[in-house]
């Protein structure tokens, strides 16, 4: 019995160390099984992140839902489950080939129009190594080319959805789901391709080297300052500013901010594009990020308006989220929690300034989203470091000067080509089919006039009314 047992410790030690006596076939053969257990492991992990993302979405109808009034909360609710259709369908037609195929360095080309070429089982690694077409850049990854497409795709949902905060209320259903359309193919799908496809303008491989781990220039910046154009040409409210309600289901504000900080941990982890040590750092720091932005709106609050509420520690997480995006996998958790605090305060004073000038972005999409998604792309070339991810740079305390000039630089262009694009779309939209409805429409509730539905019955909001005049 002993002697059975050493020989087969003896097999396990030179299986795992190598041996002379072992043949060169078997050692090739446990090396195939070794790559096939981690392309198995990280496709796992990569899928179940790709879920986590996509519950973002439904995370954001929450979170926005809870703030409108009663009678537009199941037409704020559509403004980000439509998304979930029509990317989910553009993004295998046409989306992912102009975001991620090989083409110029600002929009990809249409060879993979309709996931032509786009394998399940051909590892993204083989593009890289030449057994096919270079096109998919990653920091490790051994996953089927078809897993990153899906993986990319959640965030092609969950970008333009994050618009609808800033013009819920007034918006005609037909112009914002024409406008999702067109804004998620010309102005998501280049960004998505100037930094993060091989060759892309922006990005590490053949740009000018921006940092973006998740989506910070891509997802936040983006649709950040696409919601202020959009409220700007779009106009205010018939009630803003004289007759401002209060939320009315601050528990679905919670829902939803939960929500997202869950998703999150998919939205920066996987994109380490494979499990292990990068995708751990990611994890941490936004786990870190969001507790720090969440504490730190806390206290402001309680400092300067005395008291502490749920909406604000909602408010604040997400703003760590955002602030956290583009660094997550470039810093150490130390740096993340500064970076959480940091951008906590700036959004916190942003909406207070956005009150001030009387931009009727409703749900704070600017502040948030585009005020955080640039103080995270500054911080993340401050704190980078190598030591955390050897494909990424250092940042500036790291003597890298030049790297916060390249951050913004990609912000810049970011700005400029969302704002000047959305600009335009809107202008053409609002000549032809028209983006609000009348001010009797409006009032009298986007969930009856758009879909004919109530989100509520009558024994509920009668309830509502009653207590909020009380």
């Amino acid at each position: 019995m002993v002697k059975k047992i050493l020989i087969t410790a003896a097999i396990a030690l030179m299986l795992l160390v190598g041996s002379p006596f072992i043949s060169p076939a078997l050692a090739a053969t446990t090396e195939e099984l070794i790559a096939a257990a981690q392309t198995s492991a990280d496709t796992g992990f990569m899928l179940m992140c790709s879920a986590l993302v996509l519950l973002m979405t439904p995370g954001l109808a929450f979170f926005y839902g809870g703030f409108v009034r009663d009678r537009n909360i199941l037409n704020t609710l559509m403004m980000s489950f439509l998304l979930m259709g029509i990317v989910g369908v553009t993004w295998v037609l046409w989306g992912y080939s102009l975001a991620f195929a090989p083409g110029t360095p600002f929009i990809g080309g249409l060879q993979w129009l309709g996931l032509n070429g786009v394998s399940a089982s051909m590892a993204v690694t083989d593009y890289l190594k030449g057994s096919a077409p270079e096109e998919v850049v990653s920091y490790s990854a051994t996953i089927p080319h078809q897993t990153f497409m899906i993986y990319q795709a959640m965030f092609a949902i969950i970008t333009p959805a994050l618009i609808s905060g800033a013009i819920v209320e007034r918006v005609s259903f037909r112009a914002y789901a024409l406008f999702v359309l067109i804004w998620s193919t010309f102005i998501y799908c280049p960004l998505a391709h100037m930094v993060w496809a091989k060759g892309g303008f922006l990005g590490l491989y053949g740009g000018i080297g921006a940092l973006d781990f998740a989506g910070g220039t891509v997802v936040h910046i983006s649709s950040g300052i696409s919601a202020l154009v959009a409220a700007i040409v779009i106009g205010p409210r018939k009630t803003y500013p004289s007759q401002l309600t209060s939320p009315h289901n601050v528990p679905f504000i919670l829902l939803g901010a939960g929500l997202l900080w869950f998703g999150w941990f998919g939205f920066n982890a996987g994109s380490a594009l494979a499990s292990g040590g990068l995708a751990t750092v990611a994890f941490v720091t936004t786990n870190t990020a969001a507790a720090a932005a969440a504490l730190t709106w806390l206290i402001l609050e309680k400092v300067l308006r005395g008291k502490p509420t749920a909406v604000g520690v909602a408010t604040g997480a997400v703003a760590g989220l955002v602030g956290i995006t583009p660094a997550a996998g470039f810093v150490p958790p130390l740096a993340a929690i500064l970076i959480g605090s940091i951008t906590a305060v700036c959004c916190f004073f942003a909406i207070n300034l956005k009150h001030k000038v009387q931009i009727d972005d409703s749900l704070d999409t600017f502040p948030v989203h585009g005020v955080g998604g640039t103080v995270g792309a500054i911080l993340t070339g401050i704190f980078a470091t190598v030591e955390v991810n050897e494909f990424g740079k250092d940042g500036l305390l790291r003597g890298n000067f030049g790297q916060l000039g390249i951050q913004l630089a990609a912000i810049a262009v970011a700005v400029i080509f969302a704002g000047v694009g959305t600009f335009i779309i809107l202008k053409i939209l609002d000549a032809t089919v028209g983006l609000r409805l009348s001010a009797e429409e409006e009032y009298q509730g986007m969930d009856i006039v758009e879909h004919g539905e109530e989100g509520y019955g009558e024994e509920f909001a009668g309830g509502l009314s009653i207590k909020q005049n009380s």
